[in-house]
């Protein structure tokens, strides 16, 4: 019972916290400056505003960074380069792999084509051929790492 009591409670306060921020809100944008007459709008894309800028010069144009290493995952999947990955692009970068387990290529993957690949991978894992892996040997199965860049270009 104390518990609801507490809830109801914490609930109204927020409430009126939440009603005074939103009145707040209110003010401030009932105080904006009034938007300009159409008229003005058209006289003040007629004058085009004319400086002189002497000896000045401004910042040289930003360099183009190179991507990071996420944008460059995120472009793998992007092949179209429009910055949204469909479920064809993602799917896509999969495709030779299955293709090489759909050993009949009818676009199906059977649990024989799976089994069949599975154990061809575990005999090429068991150097010692008696149908157990131990640490070593399944360690053989890890992914490549791949080659590490100097984090500097020194």
């Amino acid at each position: 019972m104390r518990q609801t009591i507490l809830g109801v409670f914490v609930g109204l306060i927020l409430a009126g916290v939440g009603v005074f921020w939103w009145q707040g809100r209110a003010q401030v944008e009932t105080n904006a400056p009034p938007p300009p007459e159409p008229e003005e709008l058209a006289e003040a894309d007629d004058v085009l505003p004319e400086v002189d800028p002497g000896d000045l010069t401004g910042p040289a144009p930003p360099e183009a960074s190179e991507l990071s290493r996420e944008e460059r995952r995120f472009f793998r999947y992007d092949r179209n380069r429009d910055r949204i990955i469909t479920r064809n692009e993602m799917l896509s970068s999969r495709s030779n792999a299955f293709r090489k387990l759909d050993v009949d290529g009818n676009n199906l993957l059977t649990f024989e084509e799976w089994a069949v690949n599975t154990s061809e991978r575990f005999s090429g894992m068991d150097a010692d051929g008696n149908a157990e892996l131990t640490q070593s040997e399944f360690a053989t199965s890890a992914p490549r790492p791949r080659a590490s860049r100097p984090a500097c270009s020194c």
